[in-house]
């Protein structure tokens, strides 16, 4: 208890000086800010939040509204194994360059703001889950990145919204090759059966509702596999949410 006094004492202090020694800049040209974790005006013009009308089942924006509950061709022709997915945001300009700053530039300040999104974004499919596992990397990725972004947006939401964390219940059971620049079979065959849940993971997957938290969704491959080794365990469902995804053509 003492401790906690000292930390939340020092903390109050390194607040101020902090904000001094490393002020506020927008997530996207680094202008100065009154406030931190955001984006300045002009950058916020660029990004293109998903708002309906959108499939229900892929999140896919649509151009006009075709009414609530509408599907997507992708949807319907080519159903997935997850019970929805939904982003905050179409992966293009501020949105890619916020996911590459995070995923490799060590941009762990922007993860408040981008879960802030996801959260609004995702407000069914959270709701409809009780337990948040993000879309874990290989050891050895891991290693070389030093931290996972799809767990650190996963622990912010599930902190956020009171569900339980459960990052260690899927495992990237074999190293895959980056998808950058695969084709959507090349994809799929790179990812297939690499994701498993560790028998001593087993109960916590059992009878739950996942929530499944990626970065960005392209072709679905990636999430796809992790849904159906997350089933295999017995998941009851499995809902999607990512920080952004292609405007179309992702499936």
């Amino acid at each position: 208890m003492g401790m906690d006094l000292v930390w939340r004492g020092l903390s109050r202090v390194a607040g101020p000086i902090g904000r001094l020694i490393y002020p506020p800049v927008c997530a996207g040209c680094g202008a100065a800010l009154a406030r931190a974790p955001a984006v300045c005006s002009q950058c916020w013009r660029s990004l293109r939040f998903i708002e309906r009308p959108y499939c229900e089942v892929l999140g896919l924006p649509f151009s006009y509204d075709l009414g609530r509950g509408f599907l997507s061709a992708e949807a319907i022709a080519d159903p997935p194994v997850f019970a929805r997915l939904r982003a905050a945001l179409v992966y293009e300009t501020l949105a890619a360059r916020m996911v590459a700053s995070l995923k490799y530039a060590d941009r762990a300040d922007l993860v408040p703001l981008m879960a802030a999104w996801m959260r609004r974004a995702g407000e069914e499919a959270i709701a409809a889950s009780d337990l948040v596992v993000p879309v874990p990397l290989h050891a050895r990725r891991l290693m070389r990145r030093r931290f996972n972004q799809s767990a650190e947006l996963a622990r912010a939401i599930a902190r956020a919204e009171r569900l339980a964390y459960a990052p260690m219940s899927l495992r990237r059971r074999r190293a895959t090759r980056s998808q950058v620049g695969l084709g959507p079979d090349e994809r799929r065959e790179n990812v297939r059966g690499a994701f498993e849940v560790p028998a001593a993971q087993s109960g916590t997957v059992r009878g739950r509702r996942v929530l499944l938290v990626d970065d960005v969704y392209t072709t679905g491959a990636t999430v796809s596999a992790a849904t159906l080794a997350l089933k295999r365990a017995g998941a009851a469902e499995v809902s999607v949410l990512v920080f952004a995804r292609v405007a179309a053509g992702g499936g």
